[in-house]
């Protein structure tokens, strides 16, 4: 039966009074809109279009540039049974999509049910109504990017991805969770173990998603600032991201959020999935702020609706995207946890597959027939229509493009090298890049130099900092700075990110996924911890186009003390696969430390520096050391004699090396600034550097000593916290002198 509807105002609603008759929407905030709405409806699917042909009006949009004006009968009868047509379609593949949800989460005996069915009708609006996406081309670099940030839900993203059109075979859909299957448990950014269509971050570690979307939209701010021109716009493209309660408990999401909000990122619609539920307990066990008003304080756009109701989330995401007035938007969307599903939905219980036994009943009562993996002729042929209307739109940008491109032809090659990640090889970067001298300098301050040269070389590099940069030395000379207000431009290449070193990780890898910019960002290295969780998920996602600069990195720091001494740090960086990590000993490693983090292709870089000043190796040419450096390892100074010693070392303490070596005729020092980088060198490399025959080796790091002991049998390190003093003295104190060095060499048998 078609079901009146009414509209109101009223005071904000009580989610106990939604469910499960009453549909209601409130727009908690509505720039330009001077008050807030609520939209109190009871309908059928049927009663959009019903409605509108009784009232003869557009709609129940609050934005008041639409018009509501009168239309002629034929075609407002026209417009409602399309519209109408669309809201059925959309609601029927909202339920098929639960279903392929539930069948690959039932066949698995694993997942997490819950999303998938509670936030069906946020996909399909998302998927069938408002983004611009083509599947044929999903490396189109003006596509909306969706991020899953409560990636254990990904049979959601699973589901509409295979709905959409994507070259995700419904095979794969049934592989759910399986070995070498394009659906893993998480979602997973392509890379060489999985390449999932779609896919445009790696998601699991709760409230990083939604972290990195925010770097996405630094991206595409900074992307359209740069290359869009009066005469052809490039760039306009949307962010959404999905998130739950635990992406808002975790604080990385509020660090983010405050970075998106100063810097006005009002590219970025984030959609939180509000069902009241945490896994062990419902969510008010631990909980009872008040989001809505957290993020108006923040300086969000807010929204809160019914995130069943297929209209409201349609014309609340539709609103969002056309509100450009510096805002980023959040949209709080109250859902069921596993709708559909009675026997556990709007409980914990739902979260996980505690669902399973109950999937054929939950099928049935949703309308599904008895066939597994069911998709039905009208959806699949309402996804083509939805590709055709976005094809247009792809071949209109196209188009655009095309003309861009031949009035611009040089930003254009600059754009399309970003793109494709082009840079000079290492090796005319490393010819080009003036020696540095041999006067002592600490490392971060050679690191100052080299990255000018970077800068100028690569286009694409930016560089940020957690409030330090006049500590670690990273800010790009005449770059501009990034964001809103002062003297920021969009267009800028140094970002101020304040005291938020895990928001800047994540930041920093929304923008290498968004894949035009290559990031860096700093910090003092005993700090890195805060973004640890971020470093690893580049490292596992091989975001090369993303490295960290961590000055400060070692007891050599002195009068701050053990707090901000790092003594484990820097080993527990090299125990994350995949990441390199250099700590240079001199000006010329440092060379060959920034441009192997700018060149190398496999994954993240992190750059290790000293605040102190450390003597430059002389006797050796620069371009042998930035040679020797790029290969992880080299001889740094060879034996006269028959050899009968290596000395391995590290960063500032191969300057010791050198020197307890000058009255050692048989012994060799090896500079090792990143161990990651020569353990990738041939069996023939690394016997020449460290030679088999010669088993008398001692190695030293002003560090901690367990991780040496795989190329020496003694190491000479740090394996206690340090105290405050002067650095010089701290050093001496705990043993990283060269008298220290020599005294153990002498006591080796």
């Amino acid at each position: 039966a078609l079901s009146a509807c009414s509209l109101t105002t009223t005071s904000p609603c009580n989610k106990e009074a939604l469910f499960p008759l009453t549909i209601s929407a409130r727009r908690i905030q509505s720039t330009p809109l001077l008050f807030s709405l609520t939209i109190k409806m009871k309908f059928s699917m049927l009663a959009i279009a019903a409605t509108a042909l009784a009232a003869g009006v557009e709609g129940f949009s609050a934005v008041p540039t639409r018009s509501f004006g009168v239309r002629q009968a034929s075609s407002l009868k026209m417009a409602a049974a399309t519209e109408t047509d669309k809201m059925a379609a959309l609601a029927t593949a909202a339920n098929e999509a639960r279903g392929l949800a539930m069948d690959s989460i039932a066949a698995a005996h694993s997942g997490h049910m819950g999303l998938p069915l509670g936030c069906a009708e946020i996909g399909s609006v998302l998927y069938g109504s408002q983004m611009q996406y083509n599947p044929k081309d999903t490396q189109w670099i003006n596509r909306d990017r969706f991020i899953l940030s409560a990636g254990h839900g990904s049979m959601f993203l699973y589901s509409w991805l295979n709905l959409a059109g994507f070259d995700l075979p419904m095979e794969e859909v049934k592989n759910f969770r399986q070995h070498h299957s394009m659906t893993p448990g998480h979602p997973e950014f392509p890379n060489s173990e999985h390449n999932t269509p779609g896919i445009e971050c790696t998601t699991g570690p709760l409230g990083a998603g939604v972290s990195n979307a925010v770097g996405f939209a630094v991206s595409e701010k900074m992307a359209a600032a740069r290359y869009n021109t009066d005469e052809h716009t490039i760039f306009d493209h949307h962010i959404y991201a999905l998130a739950g309660d635990g992406c808002f408990q975790e604080g990385v999401s509020a660090e983010a959020a405050q970075f998106a909000a100063h810097e006005k990122l009002d590219n970025l619609i984030v959609l939180y999935d509000s069902n009241e539920v945490t896994l062990d307990k419902m969510a008010e066990y631990t909980q009872s702020e008040d989001i809505i008003k957290r993020y108006e304080a923040y300086g969000w756009e807010t929204y809160e609706i019914d995130g069943h109701d297929l209209a409201v989330v349609e014309e609340t995401i539709a609103a969002a995207k056309a509100s450009n007035n510096g805002k980023p938007k959040f949209i709080k969307c109250n859902t069921i946890i596993g709708k559909g599903m009675e026997e556990t939905e709007g409980t914990n219980a739902a979260h996980g597959e505690a669902g399973v036994p109950y999937v054929d009943k939950a099928r049935a009562s949703i309308g599904l027939p008895e066939e597994k993996w069911f998709v039905s002729e009208g959806t699949r042929d309402f996804f083509k229509g939805v590709q055709e209307k976005n094809t247009k739109t792809y071949d209109e940008w196209q188009a655009t493009y095309a003309a861009w491109k031949e009035a611009n032809p040089a930003l254009a090659t600059e754009l399309e090298n970003a793109v494709a990640d082009v840079t000079p090889s290492a090796e005319e970067m490393l010819a080009s890049i003036p020696e540095m001298g041999d006067a002592a300098e600490a490392t971060r301050v050679s690191g100052f130099k080299v990255i000018q040269e970077i800068a100028k070389q690569v286009p694409q590099y930016i560089s940020g900092s957690a409030d330090l940069h006049g500590s670690t030395r990273n800010y790009i000379n005449d770059g501009g700075n990034f964001g809103a207000g002062f003297d920021k431009t969009y267009a800028g290449k140094n970002l101020y990110f304040g005291i938020r070193e895990h928001g800047m990780g994540c930041i920093l890898n929304g923008i290498a996924y968004h894949g035009i910019f290559k990031a860096s960002g700093s910090t003092f290295a005993v700090f890195v911890d805060y973004m640890r969780p971020t470093i690893r998920v580049a490292s596992l996602a091989e975001l090369n186009r993303v490295s960290y600069i961590l000055t400060h990195d070692s007891i050599g720091v002195g009068e701050d003390g053990p707090t901000h001494q790092p003594v484990e740090t820097v080993s527990g960086l090299r125990v994350i696969p995949n990441l390199d990590v250099y700590r240079p000993a001199d000006a010329e490693e440092t060379v060959a430390a920034y441009v192997s983090s700018v060149t190398r292709k496999e994954g993240p870089t992190a750059l290790i520096l000293s605040r102190q000043n450390l003597n430059q190796n002389t006797d050796m040419p620069a371009a042998e050391r930035r040679a020797g450096a790029m290969k992880g390892a080299y001889v740094a100074k060879k034996e006269s004699a028959d050899l009968d010693l290596i000395i391995i070392a590290t960063g500032s303490e191969v300057q010791h090396a050198l020197e307890a070596a000058k009255d050692l005729p048989g012994a060799r020092v090896v500079s090792m600034p990143c161990v990651e980088a020569y353990e990738r060198q041939s069996d023939e490399y690394k016997e020449s550097v460290l030679p088999s025959s010669c088993t008398k080796r001692i190695a030293m790091e002003a560090g901690v000593t367990a991780p040496w002991y795989k190329y020496a049998s003694k190491v000479v390190g740090v394996d206690r916290f340090g105290f405050s003093a002067p650095g010089d003295i701290v050093m001496k104190e705990l043993g990283m002198s060269a008298e220290n060095l020599s005294a153990e060499i002498a006591s080796m048998n």
